[in-house]
Order: C-alpha cells, then sequence, then structure tokens
C-alpha cells in the first residue's frame, strides 16, 4: 500500500512539473508551430529516467515507486517509453524493439486520429 501512496504523490508532483515547465518553455522558445514545450518534457524526462534507473539498479528500495514510476510517469510517458526500448536493445531483442517502437508511434497516431474522428463526427 506505501508503493501505491509513492506512486501516487510522484505522479502528481510530475504532472505538475510537466505542466509547469512544458508551458514556460513554450513561451520561452516559440519555434513556429514546433512542439518545443513538450520535446523538452520528453527528453529531459529520459534523462531523469536513466539516471533514477542506474541508481535503483544499485540501491533497491521503495523510493523507485515514488521517483521512477510516480514522478518519471506523471513527468512524461515517454521517459518509460524509452526506457523500455533501451531495455529490450540492452538484451539483444532488437526485433521487438523496432517492432514495439513502430507499432506504438504508427498505432499511437491512428488512435488520437480515430478517437478526435469519433467525437467531432
Amino acid at each position: 500500500m506505501r508503493n501505491l501512496v509513492y506512486i501516487f504523490l510522484g505522479g502528481g508532483f510530475g504532472s505538475i512539473m510537466r505542466f509547469l515547465i512544458s508551458n514556460y518553455t513554450q513561451k520561452l522558445w516559440n519555434i513556429n508551430s514546433f512542439p518545443m514545450g513538450t520535446f523538452i518534457v520528453n527528453i529531459s524526462g529520459c534523462f531523469l529516467i536513466g539516471i533514477l534507473s542506474a541508481y535503483f539498479l544499485k540501491v533497491d528500495n521503495s523510493l523507485k515507486y515514488l521517483l521512477i514510476t510516480g514522478l518519471c510517469g506523471g513527468y512524461t510517458t515517454f521517459s518509460t517509453f524509452s526506457a523500455e526500448n533501451f531495455s529490450l536493445w540492452q538484451n539483444g531483442n532488437y526485433g521487438i524493439l523496432v517492432l514495439y517502437a513502430l507499432l506504438s508511434l504508427i498505432i499511437g497516431l491512428l488512435m488520437v486520429f480515430m478517437g478526435f474522428q469519433i467525437v467531432r463526427n
């Protein structure tokens, strides 16, 4: 139960961080229609989950639920997606890596399109 509370708290804080950083960055660097705020959040989230994952391989405790699952998950799920792809690469699962990455991108875009169309029509 304690781990669920950690995830809950970390997720809330991560979501607030995503909102603030994304909005501030987009206002600071408004480059045409490039979504700079989301880009910065995704890239910094990937860096953060890399640091935290490496640390918690050495030190296994329940703070990983607060910081990795909660904070990084609330901040950006792209960081989790990237960490999973990195793990597949490290384990030599190159076929699954390519399949997962491509399917996630293609089907993800398709689902956004379908959801948009359902509500729009």
